[in-house]
């Protein structure tokens, strides 16, 4: 290999290959998650809340080796994705067309998915329907299932760990380096929004996330001991206009400078995505920034 290419987004020169096969060579007894986690801090290799971006790494080692670039080292254990992937179920649903009045479906049924058939329809939900798919959560997270009066689901929404730093909310909220190291964790994410797509209710997502909105606050304290104050959500502004969002109350305060944190260069394009933030009480900047 003697140019560029880009994989999964990410450039890769000829002496990021180097780096591998050097790390490779002079480590003979990691395995490929060790290998794995070790680029990931070299090239700081990490997702929006800072964590490392391990299974994508190994994602794209794969690929490198595809394409015969690398020999990556032998498997330690063949059993790690089937366990990873049995955990993602598939799960037998009706895809009969619900088209219908909002009234005709209420009162709507919004609940945690807790128990493990419906933490199983959840995630099988989230991986055959949403665009961004779904591979586990990680860290403080809330997961919601939707029914209409009669059981039928409808949809599902996942609040997980919010972006690492993002400067639009920054910003808004009146944070500083310290003081969002601290209170991080009274914020959550809403990275997963997904009305089934054999559901056509008109007004039902707006809905739908008032209803979430009111409940989230109490629905955190009691599975974490501590509230959120204040939700966020990006929204790919050349895929969603955030509807939705503005519909339910959200300010949309900027959006995001469409190239990804690994982009050195500035030539990597990534989705422009707007900043929608939603404040669950009126003390929110005095509490997150005490």
């Amino acid at each position: 290999m003697n140019k560029t290419t880009v994989i999964q987004g990410r450039k890769i020169a000829p002496k990021d290959i180097e780096l591998v096969k050097e790390l490779i060579d002079a480590n003979p007894s990691w395995g490929r998650t060790r290998l794995s986690k070790e680029l990931c801090v070299l090239w700081d290799y990490r997702s929006d809340n800072g964590s490392l971006k391990d299974m994508a790494c190994r994602s794209l080692l794969l690929k490198l080796e595809k394409n015969k670039l690398i020999k990556l080292p032998l498997r330690k254990s063949g059993t790690n994705n089937a366990k990873r992937n049995s955990s993602i179920r598939p799960v037998l649903h009706s895809t009969l067309p619900v088209c219908a009045s909002l009234k005709d479906l209420l009162p709507l049924q919004i609940r945690p998915a807790e128990d493990r058939s419906e933490l199983d329809l959840f995630k099988c939900f989230l991986s055959l329907y949403h665009y961004l798919g779904f591979s586990g959560t990680v860290g403080e997270n809330l997961k919601y299932m939707v029914y209409d009066s009669s059981g039928r689901p409808l949809a599902c929404l996942l609040f997980g760990s919010s972006a690492w730093a993002c400067g639009p909310r920054d910003d808004f909220i009146g944070w500083d380096r310290k003081k969002r190291e601290k209170n991080l964790f009274l914020t959550t994410n809403n990275t997963r929004f997904l009305i089934l797509p054999w559901v056509s209710v008109k007004y039902l997502a707006s809905h739908i996330l008032s209803k979430v909105l009111k409940r989230i606050k109490d629905d955190w304290s009691a599975k974490y001991g501590h509230p959120v104050y204040l939700i966020e959500t990006f929204v790919e502004a050349d895929r969603f206009a955030g509807t939705s969002y503005k519909a339910s109350g959200w300010r949309c305060v900027g959006g995001t400078k469409g190239r990804s944190r690994n982009d050195r260069s500035h030539s990597i394009k990534v989705s422009v995505k707007d900043i929608y933030l939603y404040p669950l009480t009126k003390t929110f900047k005095k509490v997150l920034c005490r």
